[in-house]
């Protein structure tokens, strides 16, 4: 051996004696029979998800759709969680498509999903340029959006439902001819599917308004969450709830409904949840995806991508089934 011209005191350690494995003893998570198959002209949606290779994503996707299958074949609840930029990203036909098809038990908004749809269903259009409205003070101060709103939940109140119910039922009346078919709000509120609303006191554009009532807020907002509770018994042995797009509110949400069913004595465990978004986040990873099944069986997914590309996709098998 040559002297080493290097002035270290420390030598590069000698790999002579290393134990080695045959492969075939070593073994693999990745074997070909899992691998993607190549697609076909005219094949179709069905096939094109059961071309998705048997990994990872591919195979957490068919897992989310035969969850939805069974759920639905048994009768199980099939909650959609979603946050605003799922509405605001044109996402209410395919919604409502889906509804009608019998793959919506109900739908969980959290306040923004609502905003966005409830201004979708009276001008046909939603999402300000924050930007460019900020700095003098006008971003959140649409007045037709605050004032029917803040009119809706506090005429909800009065008569003793809750938000998502109220602002679908002042809709009923406010809503454009041609935008209304477009509403998810609209469209459940006619086919009697719930819809929950929950928000935050300030997170919302309508609370800034002066027809703002904190206190029917509140009662509206919470009188959605005991109706979710109840929604959420129904997850029990095969149900599905979907988080689309809320990084916050929704999962602590559930979260505390999951907890308080346990609490009062309802059965609920061997369920499903998946998290959509295009970033997975904190609070949905483990309030949606994870806590729920500790000690309790079931399966947590998540998916990342592009809601306008992932729920139509996903929506386009569940029709195959349909």
């Amino acid at each position: 051996m040559k002297p080493s011209a290097s002035k270290y005191s420390v030598t590069p350690l000698s790999f002579e004696g290393l134990k080695t494995v045959p492969i075939a003893e070593r073994g693999g998570k990745v074997q070909v029979s899992q691998f993607a198959r190549p697609f076909q002209k005219g094949e179709g949606v069905a096939r094109l998800i059961e071309s998705f290779p048997e990994i990872l994503a591919g195979q957490a996707f068919r897992g989310v759709v035969d969850a939805l299958k069974r759920a639905r074949v048994e009768s199980r609840a099939i909650l959609w969680g979603m946050g605003g930029h799922v509405i605001k990203c044109g996402l209410g036909d395919v919604l409502l498509d889906l509804m009608r098809r019998g793959w919506v038990t109900a739908f969980v908004m959290n306040g923004a999903a609502s905003i966005h749809d409830f201004e979708i269903a009276i001008a046909g259009q939603t999402s300000e340029d924050v930007e460019t409205v900020l700095p003098d003070g006008r971003f959140g101060a649409s007045e037709e959006t605050g004032r029917e709103m803040n009119v809706a939940i506090t005429e909800g109140n009065r008569h003793e439902i809750g938000m998502g119910e109220a602002l679908g039922k002042h809709l009923q009346t406010l809503a454009k001819a041609e935008f209304s078919p477009h509403s998810v709000l609209v469209g459940a509120y006619g086919a009697a599917v719930p819809v929950t609303v929950h928000v935050a006191i300030g997170t919302d554009t309508p609370h800034t308004h002066p027809r703002a009532d904190g206190a029917a807020i509140g009662e509206t907002t919470h009188r959605d969450f005991r109706l979710l509770c109840s929604l959420v018994r129904g997850l029990d042995n095969g149900g599905v709830y979907l988080n689309l797009g809320s990084a916050v509110v929704l999962p602590e949400v559930f979260l505390k409904a999951v907890s308080v069913v346990r609490n009062l004595g309802h059965p609920l465990a061997e369920f499903t949840t998946v998290n959509f978004d295009f970033l997975q986040h904190y609070r949905p990873k483990v309030n949606v995806v994870e806590r729920p099944h500790a000690r309790s069986g079931g399966h947590g997914f998540a998916i990342t991508g592009h809601h306008e590309i992932m729920i139509p996709l996903l929506a386009a098998a569940l029709v195959e089934l349909s």
